[in-house]
């Protein structure tokens, strides 16, 4: 008899090692690297077929909007975003959803899962889920091992027993550390090793009773902070101050590693966790020359190589295992085999105190986007999307003026009390230290050029009088 699984996805992370793409405020796992949909919504739409409740999705406070979006997009958004004040790691996470989801239902099993990994057999990878439920039902935590496909450096290890319970899981008999090439050779041709997938399923009780058991610190941290949780729109928020003191861990070093109730599930599925440039390169299709090529490309005598163009033509010759990524504001050069150091150049923008590292030239909001496309010595001009029906906050600038010239769409602008529709081809002032908002009221999206002017144009000069997203 299957039962009904609760699946918690993370999606905290910056994904650095794929960078210029992925950065700390719109990380791989909200962008469309695979398919047609972004890794998250892919991590969910996966799990249909099974008997799953609504998922539970863990993010940082600064991604709420991206994620409730994304969930809005595939029809999978209903209050079920839990925001972490901070990143504490994975054990912290899935103890939060464990106590909220324990509120709700009957010791409900849970299937932990990452949204910013890519499965390429689907069919897969939900026989490994059902097989899960056999150990799950007799109160075993379980992971899923990935059968190793090549001698991976850039993976934790499983080492199981190959003999011993394939029906109701393997019995773990020790977690390893990512390792050099030679052992990870060792590890493959021995056939008793998986790779760590950071997948999990288990009761929630169940795996509380072994928090609280190997790590009580996290335990009650996670507990105090479950006491006050607030609704606020699609958001489960927590206490701040008990989380801030909660120790940061992983699931693996907090409870699997000490555990001696963990069993492992061999999964086979085409399964990544996209670390890098490189593994994107191998999960990818590929052209006639193994080239992965997104965008405007031109490619002359260059094989085995990934080239992605965000906004221009990318042209290559002669190039061979080489990963190239034009975004709108960077351009990054790498040889495939050194796409796992990608994570020193983000390192160095931001020990050089710079911003590529952070965001992108187009920044997302909760009422659509803008695009930042260029800027001088008191001026800034940026691309405004504004979504139907969605309202920017009422606020004033001190040091700035704007100009907004509508080049498609309707917009309701109010300034200092006194409301206008403006159309396409008109424009608007609003003076410094005018009170103001901007709102679409149409059925599409409304675009617009808003030229600033002033002193500081920085996005910290902002006074918020009235907000429906709850922003201050």
């Amino acid at each position: 008899m299957r039962i009904m699984i609760l699946p918690i996805i993370m999606a905290g992370g910056t994904g650095s090692r794929l960078w210029p793409l992925s950065r700390e405020l719109f990380p791989k796992q909200f962008q469309k690297l695979y398919g047609q949909t972004t890794m998250l919504q892919a991590t969910v739409l996966r799990l249909q077929g099974l008997e799953c409740l609504p998922p539970l999705v863990i993010c940082n406070e600064e991604h709420r909007f991206i994620v409730a979006e994304q969930l809005r997009q595939i029809g999978q958004l209903d209050h079920n975003i839990i925001l972490e004040p901070t990143g504490k790691n994975t054990a912290p996470a899935i103890a939060l959803a464990a106590i909220y989801a324990a509120k709700y239902e009957d010791n409900p099993a849970l299937l932990v899962l990452a949204a910013d990994h890519v499965v390429l057999d689907e069919d897969a990878f939900r026989t490994a889920i059902v097989q899960a439920q056999v150990p799950v039902k007799q109160d075993k935590l379980v992971t899923f091992g990935i059968v190793p496909q090549s001698p991976e450096t850039g993976y934790g290890y499983i080492k199981y027993n190959p003999n011993a319970g394939e029906q109701s899981g393997f019995t773990v008999e020790q977690f390893v550390e990512k390792p050099d090439l030679a052992t990870a050779k060792a590890y493959l041709e021995s056939g008793n090793y998986l790779w760590n997938s950071g997948m999990f399923a288990f009761k929630a009780q169940n795996y509380l009773n072994e928090l609280k058991n190997y790590r009580p610190d996290i335990y009650s941290a996670c507990s105090n902070a479950m006491q006050s949780v607030d609704i606020d729109l699609d958001f489960i928020r927590i206490n701040k101050e008990s989380f801030f003191a909660c120790p940061a861990e992983s699931i693996d070093y907090a409870v699997m590693e000490k555990t001696t109730n963990a069993v492992v599930i061999a999964m086979d599925a085409g399964w990544s966790d996209v670390g890098a440039w490189s593994s994107l390169w191998e999960v990818s299709d590929k052209d006639k020359d193994d080239n992965v090529i997104t965008g405007d490309v031109l490619t002359v005598d260059s094989h085995n190589n990934y080239i992605f163009a965000e906004t221009g033509l990318v042209a290559t010759v002669g190039l061979d295992n080489i990963i190239v990524v034009q975004t709108k504001d960077a351009v990054l050069v790498a040889s495939k085999d050194k796409s796992q150091e990608v994570k020193r150049i983000v390192n160095q923008l931001k020990a050089d105190k710079r911003q590529e590292h952070s965001v992108h030239r187009e920044v997302y909001r909760p009422w659509g986007k803008y695009d930042s496309i260029d800027s001088g010595h008191r001026y800034q001009v940026k691309c405004i999307t504004v979504k139907p029906s969605e309202k920017l906050s009422v606020q004033m600038h001190h040091h700035r003026a704007e100009h907004w010239i509508v080049v498609s769409g309707t917009a309701k602008v109010i300034v200092d009390g006194n409301e206008k529709l403006v159309t396409e081809n008109e424009s608007v002032y609003v003076p410094l230290g005018a009170t103001h908002c901007l709102e679409n009221p149409g059925k599409v999206d409304l675009e617009m050029i808003e030229v600033q002017v002033g002193s500081y144009l920085g996005e910290d000069d902002i006074v918020r009088f009235e907000d429906r997203y709850g922003r201050t």
